[in-house]
């Protein structure tokens, strides 16, 4: 089949966007739909009753992924489309819901253009489950768990600041099962969270390949006292000691990056106990991370980091404890997907660059176990993670004209062979 043989309904899907940007909105135009709490609830089960009404059928697995299934040969694996729900406190409408709406209406719109004597593949559109990591630690904890990086029990008993665990949050919104899916190659689409895209007039990025990260929860312990009446000399503050940690972070991202490479590194955590305006902290819980392409200079970058810490908690008498850590390699994509989205975008006349990813997505873990293929549409002056987020109509159109020739070429078996 050709890609012009694939059409869309653009009215449908920007009307389903709107409807599903209802759940959760905040009052700055946002969302917030933590992983677990009856917001990300309510747009699952919204999402459920779409895909049923377009005739998938839905099910979840033992860590709340959401798939919604279209059998097209029985017995087949499944290319697998999808992102996520979830969001940040106060995030943007776009961030992986985008995602996972555009598989929908991919999905939907391949099952009745491709011949049924065509089909390879069956197709799965996944809602994985708390890719945020806001609510619970680690982020991309569904699709970590389904690709065998996360153990499902450990998951599982992870708590809240609030003491709920994942298990008892999934089962208060009925989104736990038992199904499992075999996967023969997996597609995502994502706003870029950056503003190369932009900058360059392109309308698609074929991603390459991730950032390296390292992310670390760090405690800092201290000792409480009195803010009038211990001087300076006496005191262990877990604040002051942890604020250095935050300006020591930044002064290696700024040694670590010249014309060659970069590296970036962020607090985006930060804890205070007892929190009171007259009492020395005694603990600062924080989580740092370093992203950087360059596995070496990543890994000269933390070294340096953790010389750091260990001379601020000497100097400063406290205790500094590396907690729970979340590591991924920089590491390419499938060079087989990514050529078939250029054709299929060069196909449809989108302009498109190639581009690599700061940011940790679902595909991140996905590529590590089947061909994966990671597509970008453009973000407004790179703003993401926050309520001010913005990918205009063409764009998102775009995107999902190409995504759906993408899928078209993968279920027909142009991406990965059949078994």
């Amino acid at each position: 089949m050709t890609i012009d043989a694939v059409s869309i309904d653009a009215t449908a899907f920007l009307a389903d966007f709107a409807s599903m940007s209802t759940h959760g909105a905040t009052a700055g135009g946002g969302v917030d739909r933590q992983a677990g709490t009856q917001a990300d609830g309510q747009t699952r089960n919204w999402f459920r009753g779409l895909c049923e009404a377009r005739g998938f059928e839905v099910r979840y697995d033992r860590i709340g992924n959401q798939f919604a299934l279209l059998e097209l040969v029985p017995g087949a694996p499944y290319i697998a489309i999808g992102s996520h729900l979830d969001s940040q406190p106060s995030g943007g409408r776009f961030d992986g819901a985008y995602g996972v709406l555009a598989a929908a209406h991919a999905a939907a719109a391949v099952r009745d253009a491709v011949p049924e004597d065509e089909a390879e593949f069956n197709i799965a559109v996944v809602n994985w489950f708390n890719e945020e990591g806001c609510r619970f630690k680690p982020s991309m904890m569904g699709s970590s768990v389904f690709t065998g990086k996360l153990d499902a029990e450990q998951a599982l008993a992870t708590r809240d600041p609030d003491g709920v665990t994942v298990r008892e949050a999934l089962q208060s919104l009925r989104t736990i099962g038992e199904a499992s899916l075999d996967l023969a190659a997996y597609v995502e689409i994502h706003i870029e969270q950056g503003r190369s895209l932009e900058d360059a007039g392109a309308t698609i990025g074929l991603v390459e390949s991730t950032w390296g990260a390292n992310k670390y929860e760090y405690t800092v312990h201290g000792e409480q006292a009195h803010t009038g009446a211990t001087v300076i000399a006496d005191r262990r503050d877990a604040l002051f000691a942890a604020s250095s940690m935050v300006v020591a972070a930044r002064e290696v991202a700024e040694q670590f990056t010249d014309d060659d490479g970069m590296v970036i590194t962020s607090c985006g955590e930060f804890t205070v106990y007892p929190n009171s305006p007259v009492v020395v902290a005694n603990r600062v819980n924080l989580l740092m991370d370093l992203r950087s392409t360059d596995p070496q200079r990543l890994a000269a970058a933390d070294a340096d980091l953790r010389r750091r810490i260990e001379a601020i908690a000497d100097r400063e008498s406290v205790e500094i404890v590396r907690g729970a850590e979340h590591l991924w390699d920089a590491k390419a994509y499938d060079r087989a997907g990514m050529e078939l989205a250029r054709e299929c975008a060069e196909g449809l006349g989108l302009p498109h660059r190639v581009v690599r990813t700061l940011a940790g997505h679902d595909s991140t873990n996905l590529k590590d176990l089947v061909p994966t293929i990671m597509l970008f549409v453009p973000s407004a002056e790179g703003i993401s993670h926050n309520e001010r987020e913005y990918t205009s109509d063409e764009d998102m159109i775009a995107g999902l004209r190409l995504l759906e020739a993408v899928v078209a070429r993968a279920v027909t078996g142009h991406f990965v062979a059949p078994r």
